[in-house]
């Protein structure tokens, strides 16, 4: 009776660690399928056209992003930008001064969140932005990869705007042929990986109409 007993729990331990091998697979599985469809779906290139809309709010984090943005308002795509994360020990005239920026466009018409630390606060901030400036309508300027995730935030945090989402490029992010890059196969992971948990935070805390 004890043998049989040993055997029937050896077996059944054999039988969760075949289950708990399976099922690692298969989410790995899905890992995977999800990451190269998340990359596929990504902007290979900017928009041709883009209607104006009542402000712009570009995400910090490459000098690109700056420049793309401050061409879009130059351009009159809006009458206000607000540009989100700014590193706190970095001064307004600094920041004028190293996107070379038209003087007065810059003081009329740019302002600086220096408040924002993450994708989550530059969502907050940018929602109270809006808000205070009566605007339903922004290009959300940001990198390419990081689109995705920064309209899933922004969206969550101010659910009856109208976003459009204004793509950004560097030479350094390959994302034609991104396997062939650890770098931006890296990049990409990371990126799929904070999409997927902003997904589920955002999916199980939906934004309230109307807040």
């Amino acid at each position: 009776m004890a043998a049989a007993g040993r055997q029937a729990r050896n077996e059944t331990a054999v039988w969760l660690l075949r289950l708990a091998g399976t099922l690692l697979l298969a989410a790995l599985l899905a890992y995977l399928i999800g990451l190269i469809g998340f990359i596929q779906s990504l902007e290979k290139k900017a928009p041709a056209a883009l209607a104006p809309a009542d402000g712009i709010v570009v995400l910090t984090g490459t000098p690109e992003r700056l420049s793309e943005a401050m061409g879009l308002l130059d351009s009159g795509k809006a009458k206000r930008l607000l540009v989100s994360g700014v590193n706190p020990e970095v001064t307004r005239e600094e920041l004028r001064a190293a996107l070379k920026a038209d003087q007065a466009l810059f003081d009329c018409c740019v302002d600086l969140d220096w408040r924002a630390e993450n994708t989550i606060g530059n969502a907050i901030e940018t929602a109270t932005w809006a808000q205070e400036n009566a605007m339903q309508r922004l290009i959300v300027v940001t990198s390419a990869y990081h689109l995705p995730r920064a309209l899933r935030e922004l969206q969550s945090a101010m659910p009856e705007a109208e976003l459009t989402g204004y793509p950004v490029f560097q030479d350094q992010v390959r994302l034609d042929d991104w396997w062939a890059y650890p770098g931006t196969a890296k990049l990409l992971v990371s990126e799929y990986t904070k999409y997927l948990v902003s997904f589920a935070r955002t999916y199980l805390a939906p934004p309230v109409p109307g807040s």
